[in-house]
Order: C-alpha cells, then sequence, then structure tokens
C-alpha cells in the first residue's frame, strides 16, 4: 500500500543543511558527565588537562553553580552536543570559561549560538561584560570570539598555563 507524502514530511533546507533543531537550555543534574566529556574532549586534542580543569570538570555544580555560575547546552535529539559556563569574577562581570562542541558538530554554528545564548543570559543577569581566556593556537576559537565583537587585552596572570590570549567585550 502506498502511502502519500506530506509538506511537513520534506526537510527544510536548514534541516537538510543543519541537522535537527538545537535547544539551548540550562545545566541539569544529569549532565555532569557530559560536561566534563565534551571539555576533556578538546581539551586533549590540543593541550594537556590542568589541575584547574580536574577541579572544575570533577564537580561543575559545586566549582560553577554553587559560585553563582551558569553552565547552558546545546542539545540535538536530547543529546547535549555542546556546552559553556558564566563564573562571576568581579563587579558585573563573567568570565565564559569550558566552552565545548562536540567535534563532529563543529562547523555548524553551534559555538556561535551557544556564545549568544550565554551573553544574553549574562546580560540578564546584570553583567556589564564578558571576559575569556584562550590560547593563540585556538584561531578558529578566536575568530568567532572577535566576530561576536570580544577585544584583546593585556596579557595577564591565570590560573590555567595554557591560557595566553585574553578577551573582553562589553554587553
Amino acid at each position: 500500500m502506498a502511502t502519500s507524502l506530506h509538506l511537513a514530511d520534506i526537510p527544510s533546507n536548514e534541516e537538510l543543511l543543519f541537522g535537527p533543531e538545537i535547544e539551548l537550555r540550562a545545566f541539569q543534574r544529569s549532565d555532569a558527565k557530559v560536561f566534563r566529556a565534551l571539555n576533556e574532549a578538546w581539551i586533549r586534542k590540543y593541550f594537556t588537562l590542568e589541575e584547574e580543569d580536574n577541579k572544575v570538570l570533577q564537580n561543575p555544580e559545586t566549582e560553577i553553580l554553587a559560585h553563582g555560575g551558569h553552565i547552558f547546552f546545546a542539545v540535538a535529539d536530547g543529546t547535549p552536543i555542546g556546552c559553556c559556563a558564566l563564573l562571576p569574577r568581579r563587579q558585573s562581570v563573567y568570565e565564559l570559561s569550558k566552552m565545548a562542541v562536540a567535534e563532529a558538530w563543529q562547523g555548524r554554528g553551534i559555538g556561535r549560538r551557544l556564545l549568544t545564548f550565554a551573553m544574553q543570559q549574562a546580560r540578564a543577569r546584570g553583567a556589564s561584560s564578558i571576559y575569556l581566556e584562550t590560547n593563540s593556537r585556538l584561531v578558529s576559537a578566536i575568530h568567532l570570539y572577535e566576530s561576536l565583537g570580544f577585544k584583546r587585552l593585556p596579557a595577564r596572570t591565570s590560573a590555567y598555563t595554557r591560557s595566553n590570549v585574553f578577551m573582553e567585550r562589553p554587553l
């Protein structure tokens, strides 16, 4: 028996290019393991895990959320595929931290959407700017940050030995 095809069954151009709809949402208790896995993957690819990484990734609820921070996820078909955190640093300033997108999902604008969402969330919480630390080897990440208005700052001391690029963006 033949089945009929309905217009709703045909994927849109966006779905054909980018896949399923991406949901942006806040951290849930069940996300701790995937938060660690997403971040460990990119850190191990380019660097080595540092003591500060292990401290934060082993217990994001204690190290981020309990200090007034926030963690956000990009989710496709119920699976977290990207994440980032906002850590309060000084009066009305958040630090963007632990931003990661699963390698299979890179190049599809997920990082841009996550970062834009994080900036909106920081602004809604009264932040006047977002600060971040990165490494000059992460050229695509730096390009993303600059395209969204982040400006380089002078070098400073960091908890991470890999940090050699410092940026900030007013909100």
